[in-house]
């Protein structure tokens, strides 16, 4: 076993580590419960590796060491203090980045062990998938959308981040599976399983970027009502029909019906159809009536355009500065030699809003 020969590098010459046959033990117990899994699930000894080779942890697969990873990670840290949807609000209760994340996790291990997927993987992306986002949340990603050469899209600095940015250049030298979760986790406006932004290679990284769509959904429309925006009355018919009348019923009837219409299609019912995280057509359709109402009623809502515009100002007004003036960023999160424009896009996007709005009125920026 590749862990006893592991272990056995600790060991001094005609010396003996204690406890070696127990790491042994337990390295081989986590294989034989991957082995266990769907046949459909990823193995974390079937991954395609890192992009430089580590010795095997003897108390944890290489999917559990990617998640640790990641939440030590300061692009993770930072997630606490940027915007979800609503910019500053004023109460305690609306949702951020970071409890967005924590419940898409949650959400795709319901979903991944529901369905005998590998739920460290599922984990791992969940927690990773949001690295890249700017702050001021969408307003700042459309802002450097514009600004930066080629675009930006957040899942892509997410890529980025754990690739090159975190670890002082280094990156979080994460699998390969996690990298593709991180990178294809988006999803268009027009459909919830719409695949116009690519679709991850593995089930567990399809179960994140649906459960993404359920969280998101689901809790913005909690702080919408919240904020005043909305009343559970207003959802439309078909939604309140097929999905429920609130905020529990709403994500429990879609995470049974994403179960229940992946079970064929994942193996469970000996298909010979292509394994794919989907859900049933009613409850798809729903799922795109709300996706559209909440783009129409929150987030174009007119209410937030000064809000969003303020945002974007900052944000315009920061990348340009720092493009500028590249010699005044201080930080380890820019590689020296990238180009201006590049290490600007670094800084900015990995800055949350609080920072973001001290440094631009620090640098002059008015309203």
């Amino acid at each position: 076993m590749v862990l006893v020969g592991a272990a056995r590098q600790m060991e001094a010459p005609g010396t003996r580590v204690p406890g070696l046959e127990v790491l042994a033990e337990v390295q081989r117990r986590l294989l034989e419960r991957e082995e266990r899994l769907s046949p459909f699930a990823a193995r974390s000894r079937l991954s395609r590796g890192r992009e430089r080779s580590e010795e095997p942890s003897p108390l944890r697969t290489e999917f559990q060491r990617d998640r640790d990873r990641i939440i030590h990670s300061k692009a993770f840290r930072r997630l606490k203090h940027k915007t979800q949807v609503f910019i500053a609000p004023s109460g305690d209760h609306f949702v951020t980045r970071l409890t967005h994340t924590l419940e898409v996790a949650q959400i795709a291990r319901t979903i991944a062990r529901a369905l005998d997927l590998n739920e460290d993987l599922t984990e791992a992306i969940a927690l990773g998938h949001d690295l890249g986002h700017p702050p001021f949340g969408h307003a700042g990603e459309e802002t450097l959308a514009e600004l930066v050469p080629g675009g930006f899209r957040h899942a892509e600095q997410g890529l980025r981040v754990v690739e090159r940015l975190e670890k002082g250049g280094r990156g979080l030298n994460l699998t390969w599976e996690v990298r593709n979760g991180i990178l294809y986790s988006s999803k268009p406006r027009e459909d919830i399983l719409g695949e116009g932004m690519g679709t991850p290679a593995t089930l567990e990284g399809q179960v994140v970027k649906i459960a993404d769509a359920v969280a998101y959904l689901n809790h913005d429309i909690a702080d919408a009502i919240r904020a005043g925006l909305l009343s559970e009355d207003d959802l439309p018919g078909i939604v309140q029909e097929r999905l429920g009348r609130s905020h529990s019923q709403r994500i429990d009837a879609m995470v049974r019906d994403i179960v229940a219409a992946s079970w064929a299609a994942t193996g469970q019912a000996g298909t010979d159809a292509r394994p794919r995280i989907v859900m049933s057509p009613p409850v798809h359709e729903a799922a795109n009536v709300l996706r559209e109402f909440m783009f129409r009623r929150v987030y174009q809502w007119e209410g937030r355009r000064e809000e969003a515009e303020r945002a974007k100002r900052v944000v315009r007004f920061l990348y340009t500065y720092f493009r500028d003036h590249p010699e005044e960023i201080k930080s380890d999160y820019v590689i020296p030699d990238d180009p201006p424009w590049r290490q600007a896009a670094d800084y900015v996007s990995g800055m949350t809003d609080r920072f973001a709005l001290d440094m631009a009125y620090r640098l002059g920026f008015r309203d």
